[in-house]
Protein backbone atom coordinates (compact mmCIF):
# COMPACT_ATOMS: atom_id res chain seq x y z
CA UNK A 1 0.00 0.00 0.00
CA UNK A 2 2.71 2.61 1.30
CA UNK A 3 4.81 1.50 -1.75
CA UNK A 4 1.75 2.07 -4.14
CA UNK A 5 1.34 5.75 -2.93
CA UNK A 6 4.72 6.86 -3.37
CA UNK A 7 5.16 5.62 -6.36
CA UNK A 8 2.17 7.62 -7.25
CA UNK A 9 3.64 10.76 -5.57
CA UNK A 10 6.85 10.52 -8.03
CA UNK A 11 4.52 9.98 -10.83
CA UNK A 12 2.50 13.64 -10.21
CA UNK A 13 0.17 12.60 -8.63
CA UNK A 14 -1.15 14.67 -6.44
CA UNK A 15 -1.27 13.28 -2.21
CA UNK A 16 -4.61 12.38 -0.62
CA UNK A 17 -5.48 12.78 2.72
CA UNK A 18 -6.14 9.87 3.19
CA UNK A 19 -3.08 8.58 1.91
CA UNK A 20 -0.83 10.89 3.52
CA UNK A 21 -2.46 9.39 7.28
CA UNK A 22 -1.10 5.59 6.01
CA UNK A 23 2.08 7.37 5.18
CA UNK A 24 2.42 8.55 8.59
CA UNK A 25 2.08 5.55 9.95
CA UNK A 26 5.12 4.34 8.35
CA UNK A 27 7.94 2.28 9.86
CA UNK A 28 11.09 0.44 9.45
CA UNK A 29 11.81 -0.02 5.84
CA UNK A 30 8.64 1.22 4.77
CA UNK A 31 10.02 5.15 6.74
CA UNK A 32 13.16 4.69 4.88
CA UNK A 33 10.77 4.56 1.51
CA UNK A 34 9.03 7.64 2.80
CA UNK A 35 12.45 9.42 3.18
CA UNK A 36 13.82 8.12 -0.27
CA UNK A 37 10.91 9.18 -2.27
CA UNK A 38 10.53 13.00 -0.75
CA UNK A 39 14.05 13.49 -1.53
CA UNK A 40 13.70 12.23 -5.08
CA UNK A 41 11.16 14.73 -5.76
CA UNK A 42 13.01 17.60 -4.24
CA UNK A 43 16.17 16.11 -6.31
CA UNK A 44 13.68 16.12 -9.11
CA UNK A 45 12.73 19.60 -8.86
CA UNK A 46 15.30 21.23 -6.93
CA UNK A 47 18.39 20.23 -7.75
CA UNK A 48 21.52 19.68 -5.99
CA UNK A 49 21.10 23.20 -4.16
CA UNK A 50 20.32 24.26 -0.82
CA UNK A 51 19.77 27.51 0.02
CA UNK A 52 19.83 29.37 3.45
CA UNK A 53 19.42 33.37 4.35
CA UNK A 54 21.92 35.10 5.75
CA UNK A 55 20.01 36.97 8.54
CA UNK A 56 20.18 39.72 11.10
CA UNK A 57 17.61 38.67 13.81
CA UNK A 58 15.93 41.44 15.30
CA UNK A 59 13.53 40.90 18.36
CA UNK A 60 11.80 44.66 17.74
CA UNK A 61 9.73 43.56 20.67
CA UNK A 62 9.88 41.19 23.00
CA UNK A 63 6.00 42.21 24.68
CA UNK A 64 3.34 40.15 23.93
CA UNK A 65 -0.55 39.76 24.57
CA UNK A 66 -0.18 36.04 23.87
CA UNK A 67 0.76 33.35 26.89
CA UNK A 68 1.69 30.34 24.72
CA UNK A 69 2.79 27.24 26.93
CA UNK A 70 6.33 26.39 24.82
CA UNK A 71 7.64 30.31 24.90
CA UNK A 72 10.29 31.93 26.76
CA UNK A 73 10.56 34.95 24.18
CA UNK A 74 7.68 37.20 25.02
CA UNK A 75 7.29 39.01 28.11
CA UNK A 76 5.93 41.89 30.22
CA UNK A 77 6.99 45.17 31.15
CA UNK A 78 7.92 44.53 34.70
CA UNK A 79 9.73 41.16 33.78
CA UNK A 80 13.86 41.18 33.41
CA UNK A 81 14.57 41.00 29.86
CA UNK A 82 11.36 42.98 28.44
CA UNK A 83 12.94 45.08 25.70
CA UNK A 84 11.41 47.19 22.91
CA UNK A 85 14.19 48.02 20.35
CA UNK A 86 14.86 51.97 19.20
CA UNK A 87 15.48 52.96 15.78
CA UNK A 88 18.96 53.67 16.60
CA UNK A 89 19.59 50.07 18.30
CA UNK A 90 17.78 48.50 14.94
CA UNK A 91 20.18 50.62 13.07
CA UNK A 92 23.17 49.49 14.71
CA UNK A 93 22.66 46.18 14.63
CA UNK A 94 21.68 46.15 10.76
CA UNK A 95 24.91 47.97 9.98
CA UNK A 96 27.29 44.74 11.45
CA UNK A 97 25.27 42.41 9.83
CA UNK A 98 25.63 43.85 6.78
CA UNK A 99 29.23 44.39 7.18
CA UNK A 100 29.23 40.44 7.78
CA UNK A 101 27.49 39.72 4.13
CA UNK A 102 23.79 39.63 5.61
CA UNK A 103 21.47 40.30 3.33
CA UNK A 104 17.77 39.93 5.11
CA UNK A 105 16.68 41.76 8.39
CA UNK A 106 14.32 39.36 10.08
CA UNK A 107 11.68 41.32 12.68
CA UNK A 108 10.39 39.22 15.45
CA UNK A 109 8.12 40.61 18.07
CA UNK A 110 5.17 39.90 19.90
CA UNK A 111 1.67 40.16 19.10
CA UNK A 112 -0.24 43.48 20.15
CA UNK A 113 1.59 44.17 23.08
CA UNK A 114 -0.45 47.11 23.29
CA UNK A 115 -3.70 45.55 23.74
CA UNK A 116 -2.84 44.77 27.47
CA UNK A 117 0.24 46.77 28.45
CA UNK A 118 -0.51 50.30 29.18
CA UNK A 119 3.30 51.10 28.92
CA UNK A 120 3.28 49.57 25.34
CA UNK A 121 0.67 52.43 24.47
CA UNK A 122 2.49 55.25 26.20
CA UNK A 123 5.87 54.25 24.11
CA UNK A 124 4.03 54.49 21.11
CA UNK A 125 2.13 57.72 21.85
CA UNK A 126 5.51 59.47 22.64
CA UNK A 127 6.67 58.70 18.94
CA UNK A 128 2.62 59.49 17.54
CA UNK A 129 2.01 56.12 16.90
CA UNK A 130 -0.95 53.51 18.04
CA UNK A 131 0.06 50.19 17.34
CA UNK A 132 2.84 48.30 17.59
CA UNK A 133 2.63 47.47 13.66
CA UNK A 134 2.77 51.09 13.05
CA UNK A 135 6.29 51.31 15.25
CA UNK A 136 7.35 48.20 12.78
CA UNK A 137 6.45 49.69 10.02
CA UNK A 138 8.53 52.55 10.88
CA UNK A 139 11.73 50.62 11.28
CA UNK A 140 11.58 48.73 8.37
CA UNK A 141 11.49 51.78 6.34
CA UNK A 142 14.58 53.39 8.12
CA UNK A 143 16.43 49.88 7.73
CA UNK A 144 15.62 49.70 4.09
CA UNK A 145 16.43 53.56 2.93
CA UNK A 146 19.75 53.64 5.42
CA UNK A 147 21.38 50.13 4.70
CA UNK A 148 19.41 48.99 1.49
CA UNK A 149 18.95 45.42 3.03
CA UNK A 150 15.94 43.78 2.87
CA UNK A 151 13.01 43.49 5.98
CA UNK A 152 11.64 40.19 6.65
CA UNK A 153 8.61 40.59 9.26
CA UNK A 154 6.92 38.10 11.16
CA UNK A 155 5.27 40.09 13.53
CA UNK A 156 1.36 37.72 14.11
CA UNK A 157 -1.83 38.49 13.20
CA UNK A 158 -2.02 41.01 10.38
CA UNK A 159 -5.33 42.25 8.88
CA UNK A 160 -5.65 43.51 4.98
CA UNK A 161 -4.67 46.87 5.59
CA UNK A 162 -1.28 46.03 7.91
CA UNK A 163 -0.76 43.52 4.88
CA UNK A 164 -1.12 46.25 2.35
CA UNK A 165 1.08 48.93 4.00
CA UNK A 166 3.98 46.20 5.19
CA UNK A 167 4.58 44.98 1.69
CA UNK A 168 6.14 48.74 0.94
CA UNK A 169 8.88 48.03 2.94
CA UNK A 170 8.78 44.09 3.31
CA UNK A 171 10.46 42.04 0.27
CA UNK A 172 8.12 39.15 2.00
CA UNK A 173 5.95 38.78 5.05
CA UNK A 174 5.69 35.59 7.60
CA UNK A 175 3.13 33.97 10.27
CA UNK A 176 3.22 30.68 11.37
CA UNK A 177 0.63 28.64 11.36
CA UNK A 178 2.15 25.95 13.95
CA UNK A 179 -1.03 23.92 13.85
CA UNK A 180 -4.69 23.87 12.70
CA UNK A 181 -6.11 22.20 15.78
CA UNK A 182 -8.79 24.29 17.80
CA UNK A 183 -8.03 21.54 20.62
CA UNK A 184 -4.45 23.06 21.24
CA UNK A 185 -6.41 26.35 22.35
CA UNK A 186 -7.77 24.14 25.77
CA UNK A 187 -6.96 25.19 29.33
CA UNK A 188 -5.09 22.52 28.85
CA UNK A 189 -3.30 23.15 25.67
CA UNK A 190 -0.28 24.91 24.43
CA UNK A 191 -2.54 27.95 23.04
CA UNK A 192 -4.81 28.70 25.99
CA UNK A 193 -5.06 32.07 26.64
CA UNK A 194 -3.27 33.15 23.44
CA UNK A 195 -5.79 34.93 21.38
CA UNK A 196 -3.80 34.95 18.23
CA UNK A 197 -2.75 31.66 18.43
CA UNK A 198 -6.88 30.22 16.66
CA UNK A 199 -6.52 28.66 13.60
CA UNK A 200 -8.89 30.78 11.82
CA UNK A 201 -7.18 34.09 12.34
CA UNK A 202 -3.99 33.00 11.41
CA UNK A 203 -5.46 30.98 8.15
CA UNK A 204 -7.22 34.44 7.68
CA UNK A 205 -3.80 36.24 7.31
CA UNK A 206 -2.23 34.08 4.95
CA UNK A 207 -5.42 34.10 2.74
CA UNK A 208 -5.30 37.82 2.88
CA UNK A 209 -1.39 37.76 2.24
CA UNK A 210 -2.21 35.58 -0.92
CA UNK A 211 -4.87 37.70 -2.24
CA UNK A 212 -2.34 40.69 -2.45
CA UNK A 213 0.44 38.41 -3.85
CA UNK A 214 2.77 38.57 -1.07
CA UNK A 215 5.44 36.56 -0.42
CA UNK A 216 4.57 34.45 2.28
CA UNK A 217 6.22 32.07 4.80
CA UNK A 218 4.51 29.96 7.18
CA UNK A 219 4.84 26.44 8.46
CA UNK A 220 4.34 24.05 11.91
CA UNK A 221 5.55 23.31 15.38
CA UNK A 222 6.07 19.90 15.61
CA UNK A 223 5.66 18.18 19.25
CA UNK A 224 3.60 21.07 20.58
CA UNK A 225 0.45 18.33 21.35
CA UNK A 226 -1.08 17.42 17.82
CA UNK A 227 -1.39 14.04 16.14
CA UNK A 228 -0.44 13.39 13.17
CA UNK A 229 -3.68 13.95 11.72
CA UNK A 230 -4.03 17.58 13.18
CA UNK A 231 -0.38 18.10 11.55
CA UNK A 232 -1.43 16.74 8.09
CA UNK A 233 -4.75 18.65 8.29
CA UNK A 234 -2.23 21.55 8.76
CA UNK A 235 0.01 20.73 6.13
CA UNK A 236 -3.42 20.72 3.74
CA UNK A 237 -4.71 23.82 4.94
CA UNK A 238 -1.40 25.44 3.45
CA UNK A 239 -1.71 23.66 0.32
CA UNK A 240 -4.86 24.32 -0.37
CA UNK A 241 -3.99 27.91 0.15
CA UNK A 242 -1.04 28.21 -2.53
CA UNK A 243 -2.85 26.19 -4.93
CA UNK A 244 -5.48 29.22 -4.45
CA UNK A 245 -3.19 32.25 -4.69
CA UNK A 246 0.40 30.47 -5.12
CA UNK A 247 1.98 32.54 -2.99
CA UNK A 248 3.45 30.63 -0.15
CA UNK A 249 6.75 31.01 -0.39
CA UNK A 250 8.33 28.26 1.88
CA UNK A 251 7.13 25.98 5.09
CA UNK A 252 8.88 25.52 8.05
CA UNK A 253 8.77 22.52 9.69
CA UNK A 254 10.11 23.48 13.45
CA UNK A 255 10.53 21.37 16.64
CA UNK A 256 9.58 21.96 19.86
CA UNK A 257 12.15 22.49 22.25
CA UNK A 258 11.56 22.17 25.83
CA UNK A 259 13.07 24.68 28.15
CA UNK A 260 13.69 24.64 32.23
CA UNK A 261 11.46 27.93 32.46
CA UNK A 262 8.37 26.92 30.10
CA UNK A 263 5.02 25.46 31.34
CA UNK A 264 5.66 22.73 28.71
CA UNK A 265 9.00 22.43 30.58
CA UNK A 266 8.00 18.48 30.97
CA UNK A 267 6.37 18.16 27.95
CA UNK A 268 8.62 15.73 25.50
CA UNK A 269 10.26 16.93 22.47
CA UNK A 270 9.66 15.20 18.88
CA UNK A 271 11.83 12.34 18.30
CA UNK A 272 14.47 12.77 15.04
CA UNK A 273 11.89 10.39 13.59
CA UNK A 274 9.23 12.42 13.88
CA UNK A 275 10.33 15.64 12.49
CA UNK A 276 12.23 13.16 9.23
CA UNK A 277 8.72 11.86 9.22
CA UNK A 278 7.03 15.38 9.03
CA UNK A 279 9.65 16.97 7.07
CA UNK A 280 8.96 13.96 4.10
CA UNK A 281 5.16 14.44 4.17
CA UNK A 282 5.60 18.15 3.84
CA UNK A 283 7.68 17.35 0.56
CA UNK A 284 5.30 14.77 -0.58
CA UNK A 285 2.30 16.93 0.56
CA UNK A 286 3.39 20.29 -0.60
CA UNK A 287 4.85 19.16 -3.82
CA UNK A 288 8.49 19.45 -5.53
CA UNK A 289 8.30 23.09 -5.89
CA UNK A 290 7.46 23.91 -2.75
CA UNK A 291 10.60 25.69 -0.67
CA UNK A 292 10.69 23.19 2.59
CA UNK A 293 13.16 24.05 5.53
CA UNK A 294 14.12 23.43 8.69
CA UNK A 295 16.12 25.06 11.26
CA UNK A 296 19.46 23.43 12.03
CA UNK A 297 19.88 24.58 15.24
CA UNK A 298 16.91 23.31 16.53
CA UNK A 299 19.21 19.87 15.91
CA UNK A 300 22.66 20.12 16.27
CA UNK A 301 23.79 16.66 16.30
CA UNK A 302 21.85 15.52 13.45
CA UNK A 303 20.05 18.69 11.27
CA UNK A 304 22.22 16.79 8.23
CA UNK A 305 19.72 13.89 8.45
CA UNK A 306 17.25 16.21 6.85
CA UNK A 307 18.24 16.50 3.77
CA UNK A 308 17.65 12.54 3.41
CA UNK A 309 13.28 13.51 4.14
CA UNK A 310 13.63 16.64 1.42
CA UNK A 311 14.53 19.89 2.38
CA UNK A 312 16.11 21.84 0.23
CA UNK A 313 16.19 25.38 2.69
CA UNK A 314 18.03 25.75 6.37
CA UNK A 315 16.45 29.25 7.26
CA UNK A 316 18.09 32.09 8.01
CA UNK A 317 20.94 32.11 9.76
CA UNK A 318 22.71 34.47 11.38
CA UNK A 319 26.54 35.07 11.56
CA UNK A 320 25.90 37.97 14.42
CA UNK A 321 22.99 37.29 16.28
CA UNK A 322 21.44 34.76 18.30
CA UNK A 323 17.95 33.07 17.57
CA UNK A 324 16.09 34.90 20.03
CA UNK A 325 12.88 32.81 20.51
CA UNK A 326 15.60 29.16 20.97
CA UNK A 327 18.75 31.58 22.41
CA UNK A 328 20.01 28.31 24.17
CA UNK A 329 20.57 26.92 20.21
CA UNK A 330 23.50 28.80 18.60
CA UNK A 331 23.53 28.66 14.55
CA UNK A 332 25.82 26.23 12.96
CA UNK A 333 28.72 27.98 11.94
CA UNK A 334 28.85 28.74 7.64
CA UNK A 335 31.78 26.77 7.15
CA UNK A 336 30.45 23.75 9.27
CA UNK A 337 27.32 23.74 7.28
CA UNK A 338 28.85 24.20 3.90
CA UNK A 339 30.64 21.55 4.96
CA UNK A 340 28.18 18.77 6.20
CA UNK A 341 25.88 20.45 3.01
CA UNK A 342 28.41 19.45 0.31
CA UNK A 343 29.17 16.24 2.73
CA UNK A 344 25.29 15.25 1.73
CA UNK A 345 25.96 15.98 -1.81
CA UNK A 346 24.76 19.60 -2.38
CA UNK A 347 26.06 22.83 -2.85
CA UNK A 348 25.20 25.35 -0.23
CA UNK A 349 23.77 29.00 -1.78
CA UNK A 350 22.65 32.18 -0.18
CA UNK A 351 19.60 33.50 -1.26
CA UNK A 352 17.68 36.72 -0.72
CA UNK A 353 14.33 37.05 1.94
CA UNK A 354 12.16 36.43 -0.88
CA UNK A 355 13.16 33.18 -3.17
CA UNK A 356 13.98 33.23 -6.55
CA UNK A 357 11.01 32.07 -7.96
CA UNK A 358 8.97 34.97 -6.88
CA UNK A 359 11.72 37.58 -7.72
CA UNK A 360 11.57 36.20 -11.59
CA UNK A 361 7.81 36.88 -11.48
CA UNK A 362 8.45 40.82 -10.45
CA UNK A 363 5.98 43.17 -9.78
CA UNK A 364 3.33 40.18 -9.71
CA UNK A 365 4.79 39.45 -6.45
CA UNK A 366 6.97 42.23 -5.45
CA UNK A 367 6.69 46.24 -5.52
CA UNK A 368 8.24 47.76 -8.00
CA UNK A 369 9.47 50.22 -5.42
CA UNK A 370 11.46 46.92 -4.03
CA UNK A 371 12.55 45.61 -7.30
CA UNK A 372 15.93 47.89 -7.55
CA UNK A 373 16.85 46.97 -3.75
CA UNK A 374 16.63 43.44 -4.75
CA UNK A 375 18.48 43.46 -8.13
CA UNK A 376 21.33 45.23 -6.39
CA UNK A 377 21.88 41.80 -4.06
CA UNK A 378 20.94 39.24 -6.71
CA UNK A 379 22.50 37.52 -9.65
CA UNK A 380 21.24 36.11 -12.77
CA UNK A 381 19.98 33.14 -10.68
CA UNK A 382 18.30 34.84 -8.03
CA UNK A 383 20.70 33.74 -5.71
CA UNK A 384 22.48 36.52 -3.46
CA UNK A 385 25.30 37.65 -5.61
CA UNK A 386 28.68 35.02 -4.71
CA UNK A 387 30.87 38.21 -3.99
CA UNK A 388 28.25 39.64 -1.51
CA UNK A 389 27.69 36.03 0.22
CA UNK A 390 29.09 35.79 3.62
CA UNK A 391 30.16 32.19 1.88
CA UNK A 392 32.81 33.88 -0.18
CA UNK A 393 34.57 35.40 2.97
CA UNK A 394 35.33 31.97 4.81
CA UNK A 395 39.39 31.25 3.30
CA UNK A 396 40.36 27.83 2.82
CA UNK A 397 42.35 28.50 6.83
CA UNK A 398 38.92 28.55 8.46
CA UNK A 399 37.26 25.62 6.45
CA UNK A 400 40.63 23.96 8.04
CA UNK A 401 40.19 24.61 11.23
CA UNK A 402 36.65 23.68 11.21
CA UNK A 403 37.57 19.98 10.13
CA UNK A 404 40.29 19.80 12.81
Amino acid sequence: MIAKILKACLEGKGLARSDACVLSQAGGEEFQSLLTAAAALRDRCKGKTITFSPKVFLPLTNLCRDFCGYCTFRKGPKEAGAKTMSVEEVLRVVRQGKALGCTEVLFSLGDRPEAIYPEMRSFLAEKGLHRTLDYLYENCKVVLEETRLLPHSNPGLMGKNDLQRLREVNVSLGLMLENISERLLAPSGPHFNAPDKKPALRLKTIEEAGKLRIPFTTGLLIGIGENWQERIDSLFAIRELHERYGHIQEVIIQNFRRKPEIPMRDHPEPSLEEMLKGIALARLILGGEMNIQAPPNLNAENYPLYLRAGINDWGGVSPLTPDYINPEAPWPALVSLREKTAQAGFELRARLAVYPEFIFQGEQFIRASLIPYIERLCDEDGFVKRDLSPLSAISPLAEAQERV
